[in-house]
C-alpha cells in the first residue's frame, strides 16, 4: 500500500472541505427559498414578492451615486471590447491546440455562468451590471483553467517563490529543482489531461 504524500494528503483535505461547503451551500439555499429546476432558479412565491418590494428603483439608484462613480462607468463598459477579443483568441486556441495536445477541453459553461439578471431585486442598471461581472470573471476563470492545463501539458513545475492565488492544478506539480521528478511525472502529468475514455 502506497502512503500518500503529504500534497495528496492535503488535497484530499481540500476535498472534504469542499464537499462540505456544497452541503452548507445546500442548506442556505433552503434557508433563502429557492430550488434550481433544469437550469432555472424558482423561489418560492412569497419570498419573489419580497425581492420586488425591496427592489431600488433605477432613478433612487442614480440618485445615490457619486459622480466619479458615474463618470468612470465609460471605462469599465469599454473594457468589454478586450474581454471578447480575448474569448475569442482562448477559444480558438483551445480549439485548436487542445485536440493536438491531447488535452480535455474547459467547458465555458462550468466557468461563465450568467443567472444575477433574475433577481427581482435589482433593477435594470444593476441586472447588466451582473451580467457583465458574471461574463468578465467567468471568462477569467475560463481562460485560467485553459492556461492551467496548458501549463501541465508544457511545464508542470512549480516556481521557486511561493505565487499569490495559484490556480488549481498547482499543487500537483514537480517542485522547483526536481530534475528526477520533472523526467519522471512529466508523462503521467500530460496523460491525466486527456479526455476521459481517450
Amino acid at each position: 500500500m502506497t502512503v500518500p504524500s503529504p500534497v495528496e494528503r492535503l488535497k484530499e483535505a481540500i476535498r472534504t472541505l469542499e464537499s462540505e461547503l456544497d452541503a452548507e451551500l445546500a442548506e442556505r439555499r433552503a434557508a433563502l427559498r429557492y430550488r434550481i429546476e433544469r437550469g432555472r432558479v424558482i423561489f418560492d412565491r412569497e419570498v419573489l414578492a419580497r425581492h420586488r418590494e425591496l427592489r431600488v428603483r433605477l432613478r433612487e439608484f442614480l440618485a445615490a451615486a457619486r459622480p466619479m462613480v458615474i463618470l468612470t462607468a465609460p471605462l469599465i463598459y469599454a473594457l468589454i471590447v478586450p474581454f471578447a477579443f480575448l474569448d475569442l483568441c482562448v477559444t480558438l486556441y483551445q480549439a485548436t491546440c487542445f485536440p493536438v495536445y491531447g488535452i480535455a477541453r474547459v467547458r465555458r459553461a462550468d466557468h461563465i455562468v450568467i443567472d444575477r439578471q433574475h433577481l427581482a431585486y435589482l433593477n435594470g442598471l444593476q441586472k447588466l451590471n451582473c451580467i457583465y461581472c458574471g461574463y468578465c470573471n467567468g471568462l477569467i476563470s475560463y481562460m485560467r483553467e485553459i492556461a492551467a492545463r496548458t501549463e501541465q501539458y508544457w511545464c508542470p513545475i512549480k516556481h521557486a517563490r511561493r505565487t499569490a492565488g495559484p490556480h488549481d492544478r498547482y499543487a500537483g506539480f514537480v517542485d522547483y529543482g526536481d530534475a528526477e521528478g520533472f523526467r519522471d511525472r512529466s508523462r503521467p502529468l500530460r496523460e491525466g489531461l486527456r479526455p476521459p475514455g481517450a
